[in-house]
């Protein structure tokens, strides 16, 4: 077995444990540095998190060098590494296919790729299952994490769109599906019942707990873009804190951390 399918039968093992794996995002170097060292196996990447740190818009396909940048630099850390490339930075099957031989040839364990278009429209189903088709042709060992967004786009029947694309998606060779959105609880068990796959969701903070959804059968937790604006969330009540007279959190990473993180050996 070689490096590569060894990695992925590490990170496919890990999605059909006792309780769910839990995927911290990242966004740059330091923050990816900063979860391996906390204890995580593995560490996604958020496109979100990718555009909004580099001045681009999210989901339109901008960010394709700064999010294969950062996978380079993830790929030299110590852990399993995901990396969400939105929609493929393109339409064409086999650009999006050499993107991921790109980033499995980095030793990046898995892609997240998503049905979302501009607009508040899903792509035709069939022909994502062809770029998700062409992603698997060409990298067998990575983990294709097929995004269906009915839920978050907020469409009618949700539930009969995300069980119907995942059918196809996962036909197509997916090794994982993943239906972000507020969903209710019925409708993830019927999820994890009918589709074929592990089932991907978000956190939302307030309405989620780890526990219950280990008992709905979620296998993987994704954070997404939420650590990410709790950075800026954070940083923004420290400086408002500090005008305003008071004193922030002392219990925060050192420099030193910060600059190990930022330059990890």
């Amino acid at each position: 077995m070689d490096s590569h399918e060894a990695r992925f039968a590490e990170f496919l093992a890990a999605h059909r444990g006792p309780r769910p794996l839990v995927l911290p995002n990242a966004w740059d170097p330091a923050s990816a540095a900063a979860l391996f060292a906390a204890g995580f196996a593995a560490v996604g990447t958020t496109s979100l998190g990718v555009a909004a740190s580099n001045g681009l818009p999210d989901g339109e396909g901008a960010t394709r060098d700064a999010t294969l940048d950062l996978a380079r630099r993830m790929a030299a850390m110590p852990g399993l590494v995901t990396v969400d490339i939105e929609n493929g930075f393109s339409d064409d099957p086999e650009t999006v296919a050499r993107t991921a031989r790109d980033l499995a040839d980095l030793g990046i364990v898995g892609v997240n790729i998503e049905d979302g278009r501009a607009g508040g429209t899903l792509a035709d189903p069939e022909a994502q299952a062809v770029v998700i088709a062409a992603i698997k042709e060409r990298c067998p060992h990575l983990f294709v994490n097929a995004r269906t967004d009915a839920y978050w786009i907020g469409l009618d029947d949700p539930l009969e769109r995300s069980l119907e694309r995942a059918a196809r998606y996962t036909a197509a060779g997916a090794d994982g599906v993943f239906v972000p959105g507020a969903i209710p609880d019925a409708d993830v068990r019927t999820l994890v019942e009918q589709i074929d796959a592990p089932l991907n969701l978000f956190f939302v903070p307030g309405r989620h707990r780890l526990d219950d959804l280990a008992a709905l059968g979620v296998a993987r937790i994704s954070t997404g873009s939420l650590l990410y604006r709790t950075a800026i969330g954070a940083a923004v009540e420290a400086a408002t804190t500090i005008r305003d007279g008071g004193a922030p959190s002392a219990d925060v990473p050192s420099y030193q951390d910060v600059q190990a993180w930022s330059l990890p050996s």
